[in-house]
């Protein structure tokens, strides 16, 4: 049943989903051997033991007397939902093809809307991986617009539209390797320098077109290949595939799986969740998307409702994988 990893079994259907988690007692164990997958290391003392089990999943240190859960300190803190109800929406968000909006999870799982985009928004937050490494070799970067006019509403500049910006490794000869994605609030130079700079590794070959806010880069210890769009005779698609491949990707995801709606507080979240699951597309088995997701989820801090309604300050964070 399942298949086998250093960190236990992890299931590859539903049917198996359901096996290995018929209770809450199973959803805690797994989530142990994630978050101490060699040896149980107290919070407070900061010293290997094996711990004390008490009643409701408390966690004893026998050497400080310091008691936790497996769910302190992480996205599950104080929730008041079943984990049962947490592993099957983790289940259906990293296994559904292009994901689910929160009026889907609200549907598949049983619980209420509210219920279900809190959970979505946590598991975002936890697809953020602080220790993953830059991007590297020959990087594509640019810009591109998301959201767009209403009916009635104004076109060009004074449309309500958000700039994303897109770094993306290119393959020799051909194909994409992982991509970064962030809203930046304008495209100065100062926002796309910065943006490169967190995204892609000192050395790297970058590729953009000839606008003006990338002209530093090459003081910034980059390699700068510049296509000037203009009097290029190829189009933009050819000339830097891709990025415009990843644009429109994003786009038909955001319009396909969210009904095209994101609010501007909230896109950094999607971007997540969309960098996440495009730098695992080529993964052998979802079951082990699925336990990458709940591997960060138990080292990831807890966020609270207030973190999160408003929108999330991804300032926190470092990046994605």
């Amino acid at each position: 049943m399942g298949m086998k990893s250093q960190y236990g079994n992890y299931p590859n259907s539903y049917r198996e989903f359901i096996q290995l988690f018929p209770d809450n007692a199973a959803c805690e164990a797994f989530l142990f051997k994630l978050r101490w997958p060699e040896e149980f290391i107290c919070r407070s003392c900061k010293k290997a033991s094996t711990p004390w089990i008490q009643s409701r999943g408390r966690l004893v240190c026998p050497i400080c007397r310091f008691q936790t859960s497996v769910t302190a300190g992480t996205i599950f803190d104080k929730t008041r939902t079943p984990l049962t109800t947490w592993l099957e929406a983790a289940w259906h968000v990293t296994t559904a093809k292009n994901g689910m909006s929160a009026k889907t999870l609200e549907r598949t799982i049983g619980t209420s809307y509210q219920v279900a985009w809190m959970m979505l928004q946590r598991f975002r937050v936890a697809m953020v991986n602080s220790e993953r490494k830059q991007l590297s070799g020959i990087i594509e970067v640019d810009e591109t617009f998301i959201g767009g006019v209403q009916q009635g509403g104004k076109r060009g500049r004074g449309a309500m539209k958000s700039i994303v910006a897109i770094a993306v490794e290119m393959k020799q000869p051909r194909g994409f390797g992982r991509i970064r994605m962030r809203y930046i609030p304008d495209a100065s130079g100062s926002s796309l320098q910065s943006f490169v700079c967190d995204a892609v590794a000192p050395g790297s070959i970058v590729h953009t077109d000839g606008w003006a806010g990338y002209n530093k880069l090459t003081e910034l210890g980059y390699s700068h290949e510049v296509t000037v769009m203009s009097s290029s005779d190829d189009p933009a698609h050819v000339s830097m595939p891709g990025v415009h491949r990843i644009a429109s990707l994003l786009k038909r995801w955001i319009l396909g799986t969210h009904q095209g709606s994101v609010a501007q507080e909230h896109l950094q979240s999607y971007l997540e969740e969309f960098t996440f699951r495009f730098n695992r597309r080529t993964s052998r088995s979802r079951g082990l998307v699925f336990r990458r997701l709940l591997e960060q989820a138990v080292v990831t801090s807890p966020t609270t409702e207030f973190d999160i309604v408003g929108g999330y300050d991804w300032s926190l964070e470092t990046d994605t994988d």
